[in-house]
């Protein structure tokens, strides 16, 4: 196990919003590259450390939305956080909740979403997303795993990356931010908690199972991307 790095030493910051929204194989990846990393779960303890102090930040998800902070004060700080994070140029990869914090901490809108999505989805990159290093040695369209019923207008000023047919908001960069709607992280046993936490008997876990080895190969991938320009 990778050692856990004191504040103030380059690491990565892995911050749980919920616990119900673990890491998957966020930390997997982490370990196998000897990357040090701490995960801060904000439902335990709010304190973050100065984000110039981190080589980068990984923000996950959570069951509440954007709009519902005050109901869930631990997360209180997290938009300044963000804010102070773009400013410091610390690379930052927001996921799902993590994505609409972000975009709403750069100034978009966050609002409920036409469709919503759950299951394996069809992302597809747009030009800006094709020459991105974040999605190197991805497909033009890659099966996304979704779970969200809210969605982010992408920044003024950022790189729209990717889209979906339902949730044309998929993906960011603004300076070295990245908002992601989708989930890399992951694994089959998050997938079938999160239906069975929600009442979901539609077919999405069987769909995630047909396609999970093509995901974890292009999610691993895009997570070792962000490794790559977080690097020292």
């Amino acid at each position: 196990m990778t050692p856990l790095p004191r504040y103030g030493c380059p690491m990565i910051l892995l911050i749980q919003n919920d616990v119900r929204v673990p890491p998957g194989i966020i930390t997997d990846i982490l370990a196998d590259r000897g990357v040090p990393y701490r995960e801060a779960r904000l439902f335990e303890a709010p304190e973050l450390p100065a984000p110039s102090a981190l080589s980068g930040i990984i923000l996950l998800g959570g069951y509440m939305g954007v709009h519902e902070l005050a109901a869930h004060p631990h997360l209180a700080g997290l938009p300044r956080f963000l804010e102070r994070a773009f400013d410091a140029r610390t690379p930052q990869l927001g996921i799902c909740l993590g994505g609409q914090l972000l975009a709403a901490a750069l100034g978009a809108e966050v609002f409920p979403a036409r469709n919503g999505e759950r299951g394996p989805r069809a992302v597809a990159l747009t030009d800006a997303g094709l020459s991105d290093p974040l999605f190197a040695g991805l497909p033009k369209t890659f099966p996304a795993f979704q779970f969200h019923s809210d969605s982010f207008a992408v920044p003024e000023g950022a790189a729209h990356l990717a889209a979906s047919p339902a949730c044309p908001g998929q993906a960011f960069r603004l300076g070295r931010a990245y908002g992601l709607q989708f989930h890399p992280e992951v694994t089959m046993g998050i997938v079938a908690a999160w239906c069975r936490a929600v009442g979901e008997t539609g077919p999405v876990a069987e769909e995630f199972a047909a396609v999970e080895a093509e995901h974890r190969r292009l999610a691993g991938r895009l997570l070792e991307n962000f490794l790559d320009l977080a690097g020292p």
